[in-house]
């Protein structure tokens, strides 16, 4: 995988590690108003650390009438000092601390439902990190064809490149080739030129000569 795929894929896991920890956050956040909305009025909670005994009155001095499971559900009925009055699952009344008691429901309680939300982020988790794969195999399969592409392109140009220096070479040596026949020809044209002219000055050494020789001689014949 090239490095522009694996900072893609890295970026990607980084970001489902945020969006995972944002979601969390979030259940966090929005289950506890939940909660606490099912809490409203007088329901209470038996506190998670213990189970408590409870009492027939609102003070320590009062005979332990049973027991009360941690988690339990119960109803708040009044408080008294350090002590409220609630009705269990069975309908009695009874006496417990109130420090034993909490707004909010168990762990027991709440696990069964932050299971299910954590099942259901971890789906929803699992399409955005397929997702994420699909688009980052996509774009290693662009870059994988650009890549291709630019290698054809290269081995092209490296083609080009040589049959311009080879039109390049034949172009110098055709211009050494034509500047050596152009020598040539000038010669020609000189050699040619000096002929013309020394026929041309012989011919003027001659005529004369030769004019007056048939000049005489006519004159003696007559």
């Amino acid at each position: 995988m090239s490095r522009s795929c694996r900072f893609l894929a890295n970026s990607s896991s980084f970001q489902l590690r945020a969006l995972y920890a944002s979601l969390l956050g979030g259940l966090l956040a929005t289950s506890t108003p939940a909660w606490a909305e099912e809490s409203g009025g007088n329901a209470r909670w038996v506190s998670d650390s213990l189970n408590t005994y409870v009492r027939s009155g609102p003070t320590d001095g009062y005979r332990i009438v049973g027991t009360l499971s941690s988690g339990q559900k119960v109803e708040l009925l009044r408080s008294q000092g350090d002590y409220s009055q609630v009705r269990g699952e069975n309908g009695s009344a009874v006496w417990i601390p109130t420090r034993d008691l909490q707004e909010m429901p168990g762990q027991a309680e709440r696990l069964p439902q932050l299971e299910q939300k954590v099942a259901d982020l971890s789906a929803e988790l699992k399409g955005i990190d397929d997702t994420w794969k699909t688009r980052v195999q996509g774009m290693q399969e662009t870059l994988d064809s650009r890549k291709a592409l630019i290698d054809e392109l290269q081995v092209a140009r490296t083609a080009l490149d040589t049959q311009l220096n080879q039109a390049q070479a034949e172009l110098r040596e055709a211009q050494a080739q034509l500047g050596e026949e152009r020598q040539q020809v000038l010669m020609s044209y000189m050699v040619y030129g000096g002929g013309i002219a020394g026929v041309g000055l012989l011919a003027g050494l001659i005529l004369p000569t030769m004019l007056r020789v048939r000049r005489k001689r006519n004159d003696q014949w007559l």
